[in-house]
């Protein structure tokens, strides 16, 4: 058994997609739109995410054009919107903005962005790079792999030495893996735990916080690991009765409702929270794991004790109640995968181009070979296998073989972007990149913004400003654009004046180019001055 782990964990790290795919939620716009300028400060940043995210603490700030945080208070999450307060003194200049949020999946998204407040200045120094530890990442894909193959130990033995065990063997050898089983998901939960608060903070193994550990525990994450620990210890207790003989209807009944609690709090804490229909996706992938486990453990039980210990009698009660129960676990776990699929994957495209897909192929392919195997198991036991039990554990060995590679994809799947997120961020529109460029004169500095500077109508928006970055009264707007390189001389578009140092027009750009646009502000009688502006439009 020790053997079937180790090919877990090895195949777990060696399948594990190379590039970092930790981000399950994507950004999709933000307020200011990253790299604009705006006139005047807002009251708060907002972030809009594909997906509901929550804070990391104290990894989200904005570093104002003084090198100083300009954010005030905590940050605030409504569903998938982030808000970062600004403070109300907030100066003229560029402003970085360092974020680190979890999505509903439980995978941290890190990033950052700069806007500027009047006109742009030198950005802010940097923050140390947000980023996702690599070997955080595959030794959390190792351990739910871990957990996976905890699981078939479990529930294979209960499940046998409940309802099959012949009365004349010992329950020893069973007993022994069935505790094994208890102790593997116990420790592989500890593990994803205590993990869980490096990946999510970007902190290393050795890093960790009492705080880190609290904000963990506190999470729909770390809620569903300890109530799966608290369910596994009341299935421990419940189980001693049912294995000496001394169960009811009401003990078995109980063990099945823990049971199946149990089984919800691994999508719970995965991929199907934050999946379009959640309680669709929490409920099927539950049923996708139970009936992988009790086709799996059943196996394990077969090849390790019955198969080796029962004698043909027993064998001939025994095998075909055991190809009943296979097949309707296997018809479970078959039917809950391909609505699984359905609804993580998207469309057949996705399938191909995604790491998601590509990996969910390989399990595809992996699961046909079992159900292969299966097939002929099927038709040994129907064709007197109690009588010659030895050709059946050579194929139930190999199915247990190909299952502990198909655990090791699933522990890749738990750390891979579904295949519709990563689809739906690579289709997702660039944020609108408007042309922005600050002209300066010996009268004044202009800020000047072109939205969307494409091909058609145009909305150019001015704002002066004296030396020293105040508001410059204007008494009068003139603006004119031309195309040299078409021939197209210089065309006058009216500018409204909006505020003393603020105008706005509209202008339609009908051919590809650089355009000259020319602005000439007029301060007073005398004071005049004009600055152009090259705006490329595609």
């Amino acid at each position: 058994m020790r053997g079937l782990l180790a090919v877990v964990a090895f195949l777990a790290l060696t399948l594990l997609p190379g590039s970092p795919a930790y981000a399950h939620a994507a950004l999709l716009r933000t307020s200011p739109p990253a790299g604009s300028v705006v006139p005047e400060a807002p009251r708060d940043v907002t972030l809009t995410f594909s997906e509901p995210v929550s804070p990391v603490a104290d990894k989200i700030r904005i570093i104002g054009p003084d090198g100083q945080r300009a954010d005030r208070g905590k940050p605030t999450v409504d569903g998938n919107v982030l808000k970062i307060e600004l403070r109300e003194d907030a100066p003229k200049g560029t402003y970085l903005v360092s974020y680190r949020v979890i999505s509903a999946d439980s995978h941290p998204i890190p990033g950052g962005f700069t806007f500027s407040v009047g006109a742009p200045s030198a950005t802010p120094a940097a923050l140390p790079e947000e980023k996702v530890d690599t070997t955080i990442r595959n030794l959390i894909a190792i351990g739910k792999a871990i957990g996976y193959a905890g699981l078939v130990l479990l529930v294979g033995p209960v499940l046998v030495l409940t309802l099959l065990w012949p009365a004349r063997l010992s329950q020893r050898g069973p007993r022994r893996v069935m505790w094994t089983g208890f102790g593997v998901v116990a420790l592989a939960t500890l593990a994803g735990l205590y993990l869980q608060a490096p990946y999510s903070t970007g902190s290393s193994l050795t890093a960790v916080t009492g705080g880190d550990l609290g904000d963990v525990l506190g999470s729909q994450y770390g809620i569903a690991l300890l109530v799966r620990l608290a369910l596994l210890a009341v299935a421990a207790f419940l189980v001693r009765p049912l294995l000496a003989g001394r169960d009811g209807i009401v003990d078995r009944v109980l063990l099945l409702a823990v049971a199946a609690g149990a089984a919800l709090t691994w999508p719970l804490a995965g991929h199907p929270a934050a999946s379009p229909v959640p309680a669709v996706s929490v409920v099927v992938d539950a049923l996708h794991l139970a009936g992988a486990a009790v086709w799996l453990g059943g196996l394990l039980m077969l090849a390790l004790f019955l198969l080796r210990q029962a004698d043909n009698r027993e064998l001939g009660a025994i095998l075909p109640i055991w190809s009943r129960w296979a097949a309707l676990a296997v018809s479970t776990v078959l039917l809950a995968g391909v609505v699984s699929g359905l609804i993580q994957i998207g469309t057949p495209r996705a399938l191909i181009d995604t790491t998601y897909g590509q990996l969910m192929i390989a399990k595809i392919v992996l699961v046909g070979l079992i159900l292969v195997a299966a097939f002929f198991a099927r038709r040994w036991t129907n064709n007197g296998a109690a009588d010659n039990p030895r050709p059946l554990r050579r194929v139930v060995t190999t199915e247990l073989a190909i299952a502990a590679v198909v655990l090791a994809v699933t522990g890749a799947l738990t750390q891979t972007t579904p295949a519709r997120t990563a689809q739906e961020t690579a289709q997702l529109p660039a944020q609108p990149v408007i042309y922005s460029s600050t002209l300066t004169s010996s009268l004044y500095t202009l800020q000047v913004e072109v939205d969307p500077a494409k091909l058609g109508d145009n909305a150019v928006h001015l704002y002066a400003y004296k030396a020293d970055g105040s508001p410059l009264p204007v008494v009068e707007w003139k603006a004119t654009a031309a195309l040299p390189s078409a021939g197209i001389e210089p065309i006058t578009f009216p500018m409204l004046q909006l505020t003393d140092n603020h105008a706005s027009g509209q202008v339609t750009l009908p051919t590809p180019g650089d355009w000259q646009l020319r602005f000439t502000l007029r301060l007073s009688e005398i004071d005049q001055d004009s600055v152009t502006a090259t705006v490329p439009i595609s």
